[in-house]
């Protein structure tokens, strides 16, 4: 039995995904939300500024924010010609080939994964000292990580735009307590303006890689407007519009309140104190002017954080294995939704059930959710991420070779190929630095297994393309066309075959 025999009752289920259900700002609350303003403020350049010992992370933000614009120049214009929850899956398969595009959406569910699980771990672990205190709950990690999993679980297979109502609330607290808290440290008696963190200089030393790969995780999230297009209400429009405002109130954000932060403690000082203090460090520097209360306060708002990026990125996984059901490449059962709320509802539970799995391994092993979840995780599905958005870069020159027609210049060739060189360039960066990244010596066990997984995850969805290929030709013709697919429709004509191969 093939995949596409399995036809689940169609009074339970659908194939389609809810329809003119998000506008532009629910678009950007997704996106928003899987990159986690405050935790990546909080979190992730107080890391970058202990493990690289380098200030110029303001620049860092500015820098990526400044390629990635580019490279949205033409992924959103192909967007305009291919509407598909599938986002680089199948982007990766109309511009570079159907196999590429299977290996990248393996890639794809790997690192999305990768940070979905790697959040209960970090909600765990800074969750159980804080219960501790605030409710005397002496609760381990892996039970609080549970909670904030069931949480998740009930929401994804809810209506879309529940999840955006929710994430819209906890992202807007969230923007304005680092809005805040990076005013006040600003505004403390002694404060110094420092020009270190916007030193251009710090790009090109060395860590200078480290320092922009941990820059452009903090960016996760913002390609994935594309995948709620096919919900999104004037896809053509919500699109390409929800993607720049992201990537502008994401960069300056960031480099605000990383500015802010650096100089509040001194150049001089800040990277002894991040090591010490670590995600305190924003936190304790707010304190000053606003007080003990900014600290609880900006704990709670550190972890519904986490709980809104477990959110977007819940959601984004599901529409990807929906994608990849759909059109017969995963088993059919994940291509059906539920009618009335369009809820991609099996690729939703598949995912509850790896979330699962991880926290019981993790709880049973007695592994530091912090360090070997949280933070291996997030830095390694961030590069995996680096490495899909730099093969889509590729895949929208090679779309628009063959397909010039409704684009000009700009957006099908100039734009592409600038894009295209920097992510490379930052993609061999960031493997070259990957020991640094994950703060362990270079030819260790993890400098190994992160980039390999992906390597061989890869190769493996490009065979099984390829064997869909011989034995199933009428699934293979349908790889990256969503709605369109042959797995899902019957069939298409040679012409449109020849055209997608």
């Amino acid at each position: 039995m093939s995949y596409s025999d399995t036809k689940p009752a169609e009074s339970r289920v659908s194939d389609t995904l809810a329809r003119d259900r998000l506008g532009v700002a629910a678009v950007v609350f997704f996106v928003m939300s899987a990159a986690a303003p405050l935790t990546v403020v909080a979190g992730v350049v107080p890391t970058g500024l202990a493990v690289t010992g380098l200030t110029g992370i303001a620049i860092a933000f500015l820098a990526v924010a400044v390629v990635l614009a580019i490279f949205s120049v033409g992924y959103v214009a192909m967007a305009r010609h291919i509407s598909n929850a599938g986002a680089f899956y199948a982007y990766v398969s109309q511009g570079l080939g159907r196999p590429l595009g299977v290996g990248a959406s393996w890639v794809a569910l790997l690192a999305y994964n990768m940070f979905q699980v790697a959040s209960y771990g970090g909600f765990g672990a800074i969750a159980e000292p804080l219960f501790a205190d605030w409710f005397g709950v002496n609760a381990p990690w892996w039970v609080l990580g549970l909670a904030a999993w069931a949480l998740v679980a009930v929401l994804g297979v809810r209506d879309v735009a529940v999840n955006g109502r929710v994430l819209a609330t906890l992202l807007v607290a969230e923007i304005l307590l680092t809005v805040v808290f990076a005013v006040a440290e600003i505004t403390t008696d002694g404060f110094t303006a420092s020009s270190a963190p916007l030193d251009p200089s710090t790009l090109t030393g060395a860590g200078a890689g480290a320092l922009l790969v941990m820059a452009i995780t903090g960016f996760v999230g913002f390609e994935q407007s594309v995948v709620f297009s096919e919900e999104s209400r004037d896809p053509r429009r919500t699109v390409s519009r929800a993607t720049y405002i992201a990537i502008a109130l994401i960069a300056v954000l960031y480099a605000f309140a990383s500015w802010a932060m650096i100089s509040a403690a001194g150049a001089d000082q800040v990277v002894e104190r991040a090591v010490a203090e670590g995600p305190e460090l924003f936190f304790n520097l707010a304190a000053v002017p606003l007080g003990d209360a900014a600290i609880h306060l900006g704990h709670a708002l550190f972890l519904t954080s986490l709980i809104a990026a477990m959110i977007s990125f819940h959601n984004i996984i599901s529409r990807y294995m929906f994608s990849l059901g759909r059109e017969g490449v995963l088993p059919r059962v994940f291509g059906k939704t539920v009618p009335g709320t369009g809820a991609p509802k099996n690729g939703s539970l598949a995912q509850s059930a790896v979330g699962l799995a991880v926290i019981v391994v993790y709880a049973v092993m007695g592994w530091d959710p912090l360090v070997q979840l949280f933070f291996w995780g997030g830095t390694g599905g961030g590069l995996g991420v680096l490495l899909l958005v730099t093969l889509t870069a590729f895949a929208v020159i090679g779309f628009f070779a063959r397909h010039p027609e409704g684009e000009d210049v700009l957006h099908r060739v100039i734009a592409p190929v600038i894009g295209a060189i920097l992510l490379l360039v930052m993609s061999y960066l960031a493997i070259d630095n990957i020991a640094t990244l994950l703060g362990v010596e270079p030819g260790s066990t993890p400098a190994l297994v992160v980039p390999l997984s992906f390597a061989v995850l890869f190769v493996a969805g490009i065979l099984w393309a390829l064997y869909l290929r011989a034995a199933r030709p009428q699934i293979y013709t349908g790889i990256g066309l969503g709605a369109r697919s042959a797995a899902n429709s019957g069939g298409f004509s040679a012409a449109l075959n020849e055209e997608t191969r």
